[in-house]
């Protein structure tokens, strides 16, 4: 299933990692563990925030992905089913509509 995780980053934690030249070494290690096929990266309620859409096999994967947004990050993460236009129309090719 296709997942949009967003996850909100701490600033202190984020700021601290910046400082320490860590940043680029800790999301290139999370990409490489997420595989997302898009990232992004913005600003969400006043908090650094990535956005990564990829494949979610299986909902066991949850936790092995977010622990390391929690634990370097303090992020406050959140999964949402997404569908890319292929999707979307294959689910409307399904309705039955009277």
């Amino acid at each position: 299933m296709r997942v949009l995780l967003k996850a909100n980053l701490d600033t202190e934690k984020s700021n601290d990692l910046i400082r320490s030249g860590k940043m680029p070494q800790v999301v290139q290690e999370l990409l490489e563990r997420i595989k997302p096929e898009a990232s992004y990266f913005t600003v969400d309620q006043g908090q650094r925030t990535m956005l990564l859409v990829f494949d979610m096999q299986d909902s066991s994967q949850m936790p092995p992905l977010a622990e390391g947004l929690f634990l370097q990050l303090d992020a406050k993460v959140d999964y949402t089913p997404v569908m890319n236009l292929d999707d979307l129309q294959k689910g409307l090719s399904q309705l039955k509509v009277s």
